[in-house]
């Protein structure tokens, strides 16, 4: 990306694009029972607030009942279905790893196996984007956590902790050319989850061999643990090396989201928040809900004069 004078004005920026992160398959309902939606009719309606807060892109999890993250495409099919009738401008982005929630206590987080994700391309109705990883990765989400962050969590218990602390992303060279092809086949942007400038390197040459044939959608995924760090020096040579016309989404976790974001916003990028994420304020005092760290977003913005995007924009 290229920033010459005047690129820091909101006039020369594209609208604010926000994604909300509100379904959060790594915590449990009693981890924040507040904000948590369990049954179907309340996953629903946290999509409505959060596009009635001002995001733009739902990042879609499903919970079952019994509140742990749901791996029954059936599930997915049901809460994209309610978003599109009771938020029908809302763009919706289907999280790639279905869950990688343990699925008992004690048990390994972990993505699911190849052809199950394959099979996010045959959803109906069918999302606007699913989130693709681009080679494998260690995914430790807890590293650079500090304690104060999950105390009094179910993060807090070992099995959990260590089970998070050593996931890691399956993502095969083999199986990311096929996946991106099912997804376009079937009219689904890839979102690519880029956890540092490698996995970049390795979108560019998937476009440059005519695998995949844009738009180019991305997040910098900047939460640690095999991923970059959220700094500003990761973050300046990630930019560096992306095209004009790409869409940028930053990302990060914990009380770095706020931070990373209001740097991507100043730059012109795009932001994401959530309890996906972020749980607290940043003075660690209160937890904070989705909606809550929208409208932060949202007042940010309006204070740097950059307009947020709506849905059909």
């Amino acid at each position: 990306m290229n920033f010459l004078d005047g690129s820091l004005f909101p006039e020369n920026q594209q609208p604010l694009i926000i994604t909300a992160a509100p379904y959060a398959p790594s915590w449990v309902p009693s981890d924040f029972p507040e904000d948590i939606a369990v049954t179907m009719p309340e996953q629903i309606q946290k999509a409505v607030d959060c596009y009635n807060a001002g995001a733009t892109v739902l990042h879609l999890h499903v919970r079952e009942l019994d509140g742990r993250g749901s791996k029954r495409l059936s599930k997915f099919n049901e809460l994209i279905a309610g978003v599109r009738h009771a938020a029908p401008d809302m763009l919706i982005q289907v999280g790639g790893s279905i869950s990688f929630a343990p699925e008992t206590d004690g048990a390994a987080a972990k993505w699911l196996s190849d052809d199950t994700r394959h099979m996010l391309a045959e959803l109906d109705p069918k999302p606007d984007q699913v989130t693709v990883t681009v080679n494998t990765s260690q995914m430790n989400i807890l590293e650079h956590m500090a304690y104060e962050d999950i105390a009094g969590t179910s993060m807090e218990h070992p099995e959990v902790f260590n089970a998070y602390k050593e996931m890691t992303v399956p993502a095969q060279p083999g199986w990311v050319e096929e996946h991106i092809r099912r997804l376009s086949a079937a009219g689904i942007q890839s979102a690519f989850q880029c956890y540092n400038i490698n996995s970049f390197e390795s979108v560019e040459r998937l476009m440059r061999r005519g695998i995949y044939k844009g738009p180019l959608v991305m997040n910098w995924v900047a939460i640690s643990g095999g991923m970059d760090a959220p700094n500003i020096y990761n973050m300046a040579n990630f930019v560096r090396a992306i095209p004009d016309g790409s869409m940028l989404t930053v990302e990060s976790s914990m009380r770095n989201t706020l931070p990373i974001n209001m740097m991507g916003m100043a730059m012109g990028l795009h932001v994401r928040c959530g309890i996906e994420d972020n749980l607290w304020n940043q003075a660690r005092t209160a937890k904070v809900g989705t909606v809550e760290q929208i409208r932060q977003l949202v007042r940010i913005a309006g204070e740097l004069g950059r307009p947020v995007a709506n849905g059909k924009e």
